[in-house]
Formats: structure tokens, sequence, C-alpha cells
């Protein structure tokens, strides 16, 4: 049995992991610890508290008390806030505390982007412009072309977690880009977990949302990187995808 856990922050779509574990079938369990946010702001100074080491250094124990294989912070904003080097930083503290191999979201749409062997991507982010675009830096850091970022203004993640499915498939497709192989779209509150299969329907192309690579990044650390069906073309890619991002 494969153990994933991960830290999430507050209360928004963490129901979309649950939706996950049925998708992905009783060879994998995901255990989710929520991790204490003290203001619910897609704002730079509420972020940067979100992913403190402290909050993270708390959750994390909890997960080595759970045994799990791999932690993953599944937060989007709370990483990329602190920079390429202080993401790093971030995912090493969470790894030392759970005791098992770690990483974010921001650096799993980095992994999931290389993995599948895409170099320009589309961004369809819920968070205001001053947030989001540091998320197109932080791509740019990994040497990821990004044709066009957007912002949707949604300051909490609580509201971001209310919109329903037809509205993320008009939104996603709505900022898409010719040039682009791929859409990201980060948050990490927004409900994708239902709409995998048919974002990439709609669009014609590969889209990677904030809760499923976060769910394919636990996977891989722990080593299991079978193909699985209804999670979109990234899972269906599997191991090969997997392996390619150690290249």
């Amino acid at each position: 049995m494969t153990r994933v856990g991960f830290l999430y922050p507050g209360y928004s779509a963490e129901d979309d992991y649950p939706a996950f574990q049925r998708l992905l079938g009783d060879d994998v369990e995901l255990h989710l610890v929520h991790t204490l946010m003290r203001e619910d702001a897609h704002r730079v100074d509420a972020l940067l508290d979100v992913g403190g080491a402290d909050v993270l250094g708390e959750g994390a124990r909890e997960l080595r008390a759970r045994g799990v294989d791999s932690a993953v912070w599944a937060c989007t904003s709370g990483s990329f806030v602190f920079g390429w080097e202080g993401a790093r930083a971030q995912a090493e503290g969470v790894a030392a505390e759970a005791g098992a191999p770690a990483s974010s979201t921001s650096f799993a749409f980095v992994h999931a982007v290389r993995a599948l062997g895409l170099s320009r991507v589309a961004v369809a982010a819920t968070y205001p412009d001053d947030v989001a675009s540091r998320f197109a830096d932080f791509l740019g850091a990994a040497g990821i072309d990004v044709a066009a970022w957007s912002g949707r203004g949604i300051v909490t993640a609580a509201e971001v977690g209310t919109l329903p499915a037809d509205d993320v498939l008009d939104f996603v497709a709505a900022n898409d880009h010719p040039d682009a192989e791929a859409v990201l779209v980060p948050d990490t509150a927004l409900h994708s977990a239902g709409v995998l299969d048919a974002l990439e329907d709609r669009l014609g192309k590969t889209v990677l949302t904030a809760n499923q690579v976060s769910v394919w990044e636990g996977l891989r650390l722990a080593g299991a990187t079978a193909p699985r069906e209804g999670l979109g073309s990234l899972f269906r890619a599997g191991a090969g995808a997997a392996a390619a991002v150690e290249r």
C-alpha cells in the first residue's frame, strides 16, 4: 500500500482528495492534514504566513506519524510566493519533518510540464494579477515559456472553492492561448477532480490543475507511477512521464 500525505491549507476544495482516492483505486491511500490559515487571502503577505515553516512543520509531523511514503505541500500560491530557492527550502523543511520525500504544488506543475515534454503553456489563474504574475515568474525560472497568463481576481480560497464545474470549464477555455501546448490552472482551492477529462476534451490539449499535479507528484515521489484513467493525460502517461522528470 502506498501512502501519500498532503498538507492542505484551510478548507475549500479538500473534497477533491477523496474524489481522487476513488479514481485511483485501493492500492493507494491519500492522507490529508489541514494546516493553519490565519487569514484566507490571496495576498502576498498572507500567503507567506500560510506557507511558513512553523505551520508546515506541525502538519508534516502529523504526516510522519501516519507513516506516509511522500508528502506534498498542496498549495500553489503558498509555495511560489517564496521564489524558486525559497520554495525549495520550504519543501526540504517538509521532508525533514515528515521523514519522507517532499515537494509542493508549484514544483509539481514544473515536474509535470517537463515530464510531458512541454515547453510553452498558458496560465488560467483564479488569483489577483499580482499573485498570478508571480506564478508566471516561477515557471519562467524553470525555463517554461508562458505564452499568456490571466488572473481572475478572486481574493479568498473560500470563494474559489464555490465555483461550479461549468464555470471552471468556461474560465479555463477562455484563457487558453493558441501557442500554448497546455493550460495550467493553479490554486488547490479550485475543484477539478471531476472535470479533468472534460477540460482536455473542451480545449483539445493538455490541462494541468493544482490538485491533479499535487496528487501526481506525491505518487511519483512514492514510486507509484502506473498509468491511470479518468485523471487526464498526465496520469495516462504513467511511468514514462514520471521517469522523464529525473532526466
